[in-house]
């Protein structure tokens, strides 16, 4: 019997009969090698711990790896050829989008001077930036982008959008010198790949306008942290960060003291509008997985 291995969030699921059930999470004792050799998908926990990827190895017959992240750079180093990676397409989409207009709008409102204002017992009354009539970029147009286009469209801003792949209304990433500089606010939510790593350099923070806000929902890695820091340090742009590199930032770090920035501690997609959408998610692929039927999200194929 094909065994099917589950992250704890979705053990009470209904599952086909024809799969043999186990559940583990990250940090817990691993099931024995007889079962190990066995499991045919493995749905990988909540978490970038690396022993979730480490386990794979230990899996010969496995064919599909499910993540719960929209992100799976940190998966592809553990795959091997005949395994089917599928990631978590349209679980974060809402809660991430929601996050990414937060801080925009935090950011541009002052929200962090209030509450600084107030522990000093001041009241910074004043003028503030809106969201309204600004031009806000958003880097990785895909399902997550649309979904925090979605949200901006009823505060009367215009959106640019850019892709890793030019199509109708979205220009391809070659057009992102050119658009930078028109952006009042610039959203990153692309993937992390070897095109996006460090895309966010000093060269792209010039090229911005002065006081205009990065926003970071995607991974720490697209952002060069030494050029953004300076920027930063000097006043000319501002920021908010939920994703770092490194992350998190070691004790000390300029990150922790740089002025201009606002930082959250990778919430993006951990908020309650997580569990819901991945065990309904999990559902639907593992019935796919058991009818030999065509998976959903398939982002590397075997």
């Amino acid at each position: 019997m094909t065994a099917l291995l589950l992250p704890s969030l979705a053990d009470d699921l209904p599952i086909a009969d024809s799969l043999d059930t186990h559940v583990w999470d990250s940090g817990d004792e691993l099931p024995d090698d007889d079962v190990l050799g066995q499991v045919g998908m493995y749905v990988m926990p909540y978490t970038f711990s690396a022993d979730t990827g480490d386990i794979i190895a230990r899996m010969p017959q496995l064919s599909v790896v499910q993540t719960l992240t929209a992100g799976y750079e940190h998966v592809r180093p553990y795959l091997r050829p005949g395994i089917t990676l599928c990631n978590a397409r349209g679980v974060h989409d809402a809660s991430t989008a929601e996050l990414a207009v937060t801080l925009t709008l935090a950011s541009l409102r002052g929200i962090p001077t209030f509450v600084e204002a107030r522990q000093r017992g001041e009241w910074a009354f004043g003028v503030y930036e809106a969201l309204a009539d600004k031009t806000v970029l958003i880097v990785g147009y895909g399902a997550i982008g649309r979904a925090i286009e979605d949200r901006l469209v009823p505060f009367e801003c215009d959106v640019l959008r850019v892709a890793r792949t030019a199509r109708d209304g979205v220009a391809g990433f070659e057009s992102l010198p050119e658009l930078v500089g028109h952006a009042d606010v610039a959203i990153m939510i692309c993937p992390l790949t070897d095109e996006t790593r460090g895309m966010v350099d000093a060269t792209f923070l010039a090229s911005m306008k002065d006081d205009a806000l990065l926003v970071n929902v995607a991974r720490g890695g697209v952002v060069d942290t030494d050029a953004l820091v300076a920027e930063l340090s000097a006043g000319r742009l501002r920021a908010a960060l939920d994703v770092t590199d490194p992350e998190p930032p070691p004790e000390g770090h300029p990150l922790w003291t740089v002025p201009n920035l606002l930082l959250s501690p990778h919430v993006g997609g951990s908020s309650s509008a997580f569990l819901p959408r991945a065990r309904r998610l999990v559902k639907a692929q593992v019935e796919r997985y058991a009818a030999g039927d065509p998976l959903a999200n398939v982002v590397v194929g075997p």
